[in-house]
């Protein structure tokens, strides 16, 4: 199972305001999904594979690979 980081992105706050606009599945995994814990350990927190659905709402973008927006870290070679 893939190690992304998922966070909650600026839309997927407004839609937690409306929780009429997401199903349960989907409204409970944006609550969960931190930035800090892993898809595994969400999966393990909702007893499903979430994967899935952690993918369709960052297509969606409710959201955000955190490991994307980090900036590369420099080599120690070029140092």
């Amino acid at each position: 199972m893939e190690t992304s980081l998922y966070t909650r992105t600026h839309q997927a706050w407004q839609a937690l305001a409306r929780p009429d606009g997401l199903d349960r599945r989907a409204h409970t995994l944006l609550l969960l999904a931190n930035g800090r814990r892993s898809l595994r350990e969400l999966s393990r927190l909702l007893d499903e594979d979430v994967q899935p659905l952690a993918v369709r709402l960052a297509s969606q973008g409710f959201l955000q690979d955190t490991r994307a927006v980090l900036p590369a870290e420099p080599d120690d070679e070029a140092a």
